[in-house]
């Protein structure tokens, strides 16, 4: 039986035309999807400040795989007063940003009576984790990074040197060449946050080492000696913060990859509200170089695999230490600075924080999601060399705007590549939802019902209750293109180097929403009937 032409009609055909003006031919195929969102009560929440970015140390001799990606973009070398820097951080409502990587357990800090040799960072054959020496944060640059930070309103987590004053590791037998040894000598530590508190520089947190636990990557540490180590860092800071009559800050860690049995020992033996927020990195891509990479990204079965881990991290809180949130503390997709020809690009969407991976993890009760890195790398949120945003930054950006705190469910039967999360909305009534179409040749038709057939507020005039759609597409059809459109729009920067507007379009809520292949999708339905979202 044909179905007259109607409204929604209109918009398929509206849609499927503007697409093909783009793309140069129609999709393949269409497929009909009902959504089924659950609004009575929410499955999970996430910080209200979501959205985190790192900025990493490496130095610009930094090589992997023949190429040089991170430039002047480590925090040794990083234009701290870049405009475009500057406002990119301040679009968002808070953005949060961690300091810390690979190379911060061979950083000291050019404070106090303890240090007086300041080196300078560089390649080394031996003797240096990552193939580098020790290097040297003067109370100068530390300076220039916290008017950064107060300048954007950004909240700040700051990693901490776990292995100074630690014996080095020793050759089999006596060692495994990795375990390094002994207390922690918090002094440098100390004298660092002393300074910071005098000057009133507010730290939102600090981070005990990077990648220190478990099987380790450079080095590593026993759970019961890391626990022992926080322990006193969180007894310091209580310390001065106290005597200081300032808000103290949390404590986080461990900042590796997870291992169940690591972590379950660190846990009991620290005990309750030692660690504020249990960190812990994911890198599920595999290496940078790996030539599967923009095939992988596109995978829902293969991306679905890190859900598993996220479910461990929590079941691990609840059972050993339910004081602590998660925070996905550093995600880079691939590692070794992500991939080449895609980490930066609009198919990197289809992976991590900004998009599937920030939905799922925060489905997993996951309160912050930090991407590495906000610049440098093959996989920045910005450009290493321009400060221009990538594709992913403004993913990042509607759902910092759009996506409230509470996680409802949302779920659909009918295509594995097609990924629906949904969320109270963040400043308007209703809900928002974030879906993703990750097949190449499928028109998505969504109709979106209520898990309790409630219908929709009729309390709403027809432009109050309108819906609000941000699709977001790739440049030429390419999901390996730099560029990004919004809503048929290119996103660029302004010339007074401004973040562009993101204005929605504006559509009649009782039309099915349709997503064209390759795409992502924002949506703020504010006729949604959520009881959850009302409270």
């Amino acid at each position: 039986m044909k179905e007259k032409m109607g409204v929604k009609g209109i918009t398929v055909v509206c849609v499927v035309l503007l697409w093909s003006c783009f793309h140069g031919g129609f999709a393949e195929k269409e497929e009909d999807v009902t959504v089924t969102i659950g609004g009575v009560t929410s499955m999970a929440e996430i910080d209200d400040n979501f959205i985190c970015a790192t900025i990493d140390w490496w130095p610009s001799d930094k090589c992997d795989y023949d190429q040089c990606p991170w430039e002047l973009a480590g925090l040794f070398n990083l234009d701290l007063q870049n405009t475009l820097l500057h406002n990119a951080i301040k679009a968002f409502s808070s953005m949060r940003i961690r300091i810390g990587g690979s190379l911060q357990d061979q950083i000291i800090y050019k404070v106090g009576y303890a240090i007086h040799d300041c080196p300078h960072m560089k390649k080394v054959k031996k003797g240096g984790l990552f193939g580098f020496s020790q290097g040297c944060l003067t109370m100068h640059r530390w300076d220039e990074v916290n008017n950064l930070i107060n300048q954007t309103g950004a909240l700040l987590s700051f990693g901490l040197n776990a292995l100074y004053g630690k014996d080095k590791p020793e050759p089999p037998p006596n060692g495994d060449n990795i375990t390094w040894t002994g207390d922690w000598d918090p002094q440098n530590a100390r004298d660092l946050i002393e300074y910071t508190v005098s000057k009133g520089y507010k730290i939102d947190s600090y981070e005990l080492g990077n990648e220190l636990c478990g099987e380790g990557v450079s080095a590593r540490i026993e759970a019961k000696q890391y626990a022992k180590d926080l322990l006193k860092l969180r007894g310091m800071v209580k310390e001065i913060y106290k005597k200081a009559g300032a808000k103290m800050p949390k404590i986080m860690g461990p900042a590796g990859f997870y291992d169940k049995k690591w972590v379950d020992t660190f846990l009991e033996a620290a005990g309750p509200q030692s660690v504020d927020r249990l960190t812990h990195h994911t890198y599920n891509l595999g290496p940078g170089v790996d030539p599967t990479l923009i095939y992988k990204v596109q995978d829902p079965y293969f991306l679905s695999q890190i859900a598993q881990t996220y479910k461990d991290v929590s079941d691990s809180i609840k059972l050993f230490g339910p004081w602590a949130d998660a925070w996905i503390g550093e995600a880079g997709g691939a590692y070794n600075s992500g991939g080449k020809n895609m980490s930066h690009t609009f198919a990197n969407g289809f992976w991590k924080a900004y998009l599937d991976q920030l939905g799922m993890s925060a489905a997993f009760n996951h309160k912050v999601f930090c991407r590495q890195s906000l610049i440098g790398g093959n996989y920045g949120l910005l450009n290493t060399s321009t400060f221009t945003p990538n594709p992913d930054y403004y993913g990042a950006l509607l759902w910092d705007r759009l996506m409230g705190n509470k996680v409802l469910a949302a779920t659909q039967n009918d295509s594995p590549y097609l990924r629906v999360y949904s969320h109270c909305s963040k400043q308007k009534s209703g809900i928002s939802i974030l879906i993703i179409n990750m097949s190449n040749t499928t028109f998505f038709r969504i109709k979106v019902e209520n898990d309790m057939n409630l219908h929709p507020r009729r309390d709403m005039n027809e432009e109050e209750g309108a819906r609000e759609e941000y699709h977001l597409s790739p440049g030429d059809g390419d999901i390996q293109s730099e560029k990004v459109y919004l809503n048929g729009h290119l996103l660029s920067v302004t010339e007074e180097l401004e973040i562009p507007e993101m204005r929605p379009k504006i559509v009649d809520p009782s039309t099915d929403i349709v997503v064209a292949p390759h795409s992502f999708l924002f949506a703020l339905l504010k006729d949604f009937k959520a009881p959850t979202c009302m409270t």
